[in-house]
């Protein structure tokens, strides 16, 4: 099995990374929201809308 971050071999104490650098960025990558995936949910576009005329209203 090959770390999903660099494409090194695994290393069992970190499965399915290399090195606990690769574990620490895989980590990252979902406190950041890289992995988040997008609604669909009508009521959630609406709430961004409403959140992005607000931060508009605000800057002018």
């Amino acid at each position: 099995m090959s770390c999903p971050i660099c494409s090194e071999e695994s290393h069992q104490d970190y499965r399915p990374f290399c090195s606990r650098r690769c574990a620490d960025i895989d980590l990252a990558k979902w406190f950041n929201g890289a992995y988040a995936t997008p609604s669909t949910d009508p009521e959630d576009i609406e709430n961004a809308l409403e959140e992005a005329e607000k931060s508009q209203e605000i800057k002018h």
